[in-house]
């Protein structure tokens, strides 16, 4: 396996523009990520996909390589399958989410692990803390197979409960992290857009539609993500409560 670690990075998100440079204790988001990237021992290399220069100098500037790319893209995923083109020697191509900076490495070697078992697309999850965060439409929820594989990825709260069962299906929380096969991906770059995916917003359900499987691997520690600037304040805190 030679896997290659690709963070999707914007500047024009609508929530919070410019989240990638936002600074948390004293270096730049994306920096964060990086770095957290780099501890996976399985990852041979990484780059940062960004339409802008701004975050590409940001990059350089650490000592970490940026790769341009188009500015029309949908989703991170269009911006992985660009990647992969440019960077066609590599079996693997991990999804690194650009807003996670505390993304502990066992996660992604976590997700790696499930191509031993023929796996061509591989994510992962954890299991929620609160009902409140189960509820939420912005935290994903997808239910498993026996063998561990997705079922379903949904805003909404699934399994729902009609009524009091015995055996409650641990609800989990979907994490951003990807890792594709590069002919799963090549293929599933040409697929179109599926009506569940417009539906919810997912892209993960396109591949679900077409009948691809994803794997999941259940990680034994979160990584909060920062989707608006007051989630940038919590993770800070975390940061500068673990150097203590």
């Amino acid at each position: 396996m030679k896997a290659l670690g690709v963070i999707p990075a914007r500047f024009a998100s609508t929530r919070f523009p410019g989240k990638p440079l936002h600074p948390i204790a004293g270096k730049a988001m994306i920096e964060w990520v990086y770095g957290a990237a780099k501890k996976c021992s399985e990852l041979k290399h990484i780059v940062v996909a960004t339409d802008d220069n701004r975050i590409a100098e940001a990059v350089r500037h650490f000592g970490g390589e940026a790769v341009m790319t188009r500015d029309d893209h949908v989703s991170g995923f269009d911006r992985i399958v660009e990647v992969a083109q440019k960077y066609p020697d590599y079996t693997h191509y991990v999804n690194v989410q650009g807003d996670e900076p505390l993304l502990p490495a066992a996660n992604i070697a976590g997700a790696l692990r499930l191509f031993e078992r023929g796996a061509d697309i591989a994510t992962t999850a954890v299991p929620f803390k609160s009902e409140a965060d189960f509820k939420n439409e912005n935290q994903v929820k997808v239910v498993l197979a026996h063998d561990g594989r997705a079922l379903y990825f949904s805003r909404s709260p699934i399994p729902f409960y009609r009524k009091a069962v015995q055996n409650r299906l641990p609800a989990l929380k979907h994490q951003g992290l990807y890792a594709y096969t590069r002919e799963a991906l090549l293929k599933l770059a040409r697929l179109p857009v599926a009506a569940l995916e417009e539906a919810e917003s997912l892209e993960q359900l396109r591949f679900l539609y077409h009948g691809f499987q994803i794997y999941v691997h259940i990680a034994a520690v979160d990584s909060p993500g920062v989707d608006v600037p007051e989630d940038a304040v919590r993770v800070e805190a975390l940061i500068q409560s673990h150097a203590r």
